[in-house]
């Protein structure tokens, strides 16, 4: 019978203080897969066994022109405060000298370790470092394989017996332990620690074979190691263990709203792509536009999230031109406009979110920020705020806005003139930005 989880009220959590403050991070996918450039998952979705996999990639990898500090150097200027990087993807491949597995940076042509220098970079630019760490491993020997994720396929239940024979799936977890033990006591702090992921058969959780959740990667083991030496640490959901997580982890979607679990509200963060792909992807090409993802960014912040948004950089360590463009672009926006995002969260209660607009709110400053999706025509109408803001101002350059019809318009509005109702005078051309944001102080 299945040992049951912990309850949350028994498990330690990290701390977050500063995460619901920073509220925007990079996302790094980069591993042996960006040579193949056709989607992180490729061994799996082409189901290339792990010698042809590993003949083709591991001693090709190369990345003569990766330069940490340029890394460092964009995600900083596009004003993002935290990085995760992919220390081991689902291939198994390891960014550092592991002293636990040949598969691994040292062993390619580059012949380092590639995960220190981008943490010191980093580090050095006051961003906060995270590690991903992959559950999954398509090429540890003792990981059992699966009917669902991976290369294999087996047609039948005595071919998939013949594939795991020899293997012992708690030698795979104290694997595990063990690398996790060299990330959480060989870099210093760690601030994130993103856990990826879990897929348990509902009705077989123990049976490796149907799919893997805590049972199979030992998850309180592992969550208590890492509380023991880094007890701070954010920890993300995907261990599957209820009560052992700090932050919930939508992927690939925009919630509606603020994310609940059994009714409460929670610590949350969009991972997003520029694109549809994590890893380095030469042929895609429906990359969202700048303002989409600084739009995204807003969404966010206005529903009290954060936003880690993905790179894959290419085989030969750079980000590539479209990468490059985005963060640019985010940057540009971010110089002007971060107050409207850092510290913020969601609007306070009755005051309602004009239309085609997101509010975001500083507890501290009391000031609340309107972004501004959709120009509207001269005024700006804001209900619940009547009587509630001492003075209004562009963000971008502090000019000052006035609040309020004139006797002639106000005599005009009728019934949308209400006493809550705020009224934001605009001028008849959007300002140049990317959003336009409005930066109102409440009295």
């Amino acid at each position: 019978m299945a040992k049951t989880a912990p309850s949350t009220a028994e498990l330690p959590k990290g701390d977050t203080r500063w995460f619901t403050h920073d509220r925007f991070g990079m996302f790094i996918h980069w591993g042996l897969y960006s040579q193949g450039a056709r989607h992180e998952w490729l061994m799996h979705n082409e189901q290339i066994p792990v010698e042809d996999y590993e003949r083709q990639y591991l001693k090709r990898f190369d990345p003569d022109l990766y330069d940490p500090e340029a890394w460092a150097d964009a995600a900083a200027n596009a004003g993002m405060k935290y990085f995760v990087i992919t220390t081991k993807h689902h291939e198994g491949f390891c960014l550092w000298d592991s002293r636990h597995t040949d598969y691994k940076a040292t062993n390619t042509a580059a012949r380092r370790d590639l995960l220190r220098p981008m943490v010191d970079a980093f580090r050095a630019r006051g961003v906060r470092v995270g590690f991903y760490y992959s559950l999954l491993d398509w090429h540890h020997p003792q990981n059992t394989i699966d009917d669902r994720i991976g290369p294999y396929r087996a047609r039948s239940e005595e071919e998939r017996a013949r594939m795991n024979k020899g293997r012992a799936q708690a030698k795979y977890a104290r694997y595990m332990r063990d690398q996790v033990t060299e990330l959480l006591t060989g870099f210093g702090q760690v601030d994130v620690m993103w856990f990826d992921f879990s897929y348990p058969d509902k009705d077989r959780p123990a049976d490796f074979t149907k799919g893997k959740g805590r049972l199979a990667w030992e998850s309180e083991k592992l969550y208590k190691l890492v509380r023991r030496l880094q007890p701070s640490v954010i920890v993300d959901n995907r261990l599957d263990l209820p009560g052992a997580w700090d932050v919930m982890t939508p992927e690939q979607f925009q919630p509606r709203e603020w994310v609940t679990v059994d009714g409460e509200r929670v610590v949350w963060e969009a991972c997003q792509t520029f694109s549809g792909s994590w890893g380095y992807h030469r042929g895609e090409a429906d990359w969202r536009d700048t303002d989409q993802l600084i739009r995204t960014l807003i969404d966010c912040v206005s529903k009290g999230g954060n936003l880690l948004l993905n790179v894959g950089p290419t085989g030969r360590g750079e980000f590539d031109a479209r990468a490059l463009d985005r963060l640019t672009g985010i940057g540009a926006w971010m110089k002007r406009h971060n107050r409207s995002i850092y510290g913020c969260t969601e609007a306070p209660a009755g005051v309602r979110t004009p239309e085609d607009c997101r509010l975001t709110y500083n507890p501290a400053t009391g000031r609340l920020y309107v972004h501004v999706f959709a120009w509207p025509y001269m005024q700006l109408y804001i209900d619940g705020l009547g009587g509630k803001v001492e003075y209004a101002q562009f963000l971008h350059d502090a000019s000052q806005l006035t609040l309020g019809l004139d006797d002639w318009r106000s005599h005009q509005a009728g019934a949308s003139n209400r006493p809550d109702t705020l009224v934001v005078n605009l001028p008849q051309k959007r300002p140049d930005a990317a959003v336009p944001v409005i930066e109102l102080f409440l009295k």
